[in-house]
C-alpha cells in the first residue's frame, strides 16, 4: 500500500532501484510512438551526430522515470491522478545498456479536503549508473487522504 497524502512531508526523499534501458525498450518505443528519428534507431547515424551510439528518446526516459517512482511503492493504490510534469530538462543522453534510477524530493503539498485528496509535487533527478544527472523535473500527483475511521 502506498502513502496517503497525510503521510508525505516536504523534504521527504525517495529513491528507486535502477533499471537498464535496453535496445528492445527503444525499439518498442519507436513502434509505440512512431518516432523513428535515426538518433534512436541507427548507431552509425547517431555517431555522425556526435553520439557514441544511438540514444533513448527523452520521452522514454521520462516514462521509465515515472515507472521507477511507482516502483518505490509510495504511489501504489493511493494515487488518484497524475496531475502534470513541469520544468523537465534533459542534460545527458541515455544509451542502450545504461542503468538509470531516480531520487525524488517532496517539494510541495496542497490539501483538497472536499476531494478527500491532496496534491504532492515530487522534484525528480534521474541519474545514470555513473551517478550523473541525465534529466530533472517535477511530477505532481493527486493522492488520496486517509479514510475516516
Amino acid at each position: 500500500m502506498g502513502r496517503y497524502f497525510e503521510e508525505f512531508n516536504t523534504g521527504d526523499v525517495i529513491e528507486s532501484p535502477s533499471r537498464v534501458v535496453t535496445t528492445e525498450d527503444i525499439d518498442a518505443f519507436v513502434r509505440l510512438t512512431g518516432d523513428n528519428n535515426r538518433l534512436h534507431t541507427d548507431d552509425a547515424f547517431a555517431q555522425s551526430q556526435g553520439f557514441p551510439r544511438r540514444i533513448a528518446h527523452g520521452a522514454l526516459v521520462l516514462s521509465v522515470a515515472t515507472g521507477l517512482a511507482w516502483q518505490t511503492g509510495i504511489l501504489e493504490d493511493t494515487t488518484r491522478a497524475f496531475r502534470g510534469i513541469t520544468d523537465w530538462k534533459f542534460t545527458l543522453p541515455v544509451h542502450p545498456g545504461d542503468a538509470i534510477r531516480i531520487r525524488g524530493t517532496i517539494t510541495e503539498l496542497k490539501a483538497y479536503p472536499r476531494m478527500k485528496s491532496g496534491a504532492v509535487a515530487i522534484g525528480l533527478t534521474v541519474m545514470n549508473d555513473a551517478g550523473q544527472t541525465v534529466c530533472t523535473g517535477s511530477l505532481s500527483m493527486l493522492m488520496a487522504m486517509r479514510p475516516a475511521v
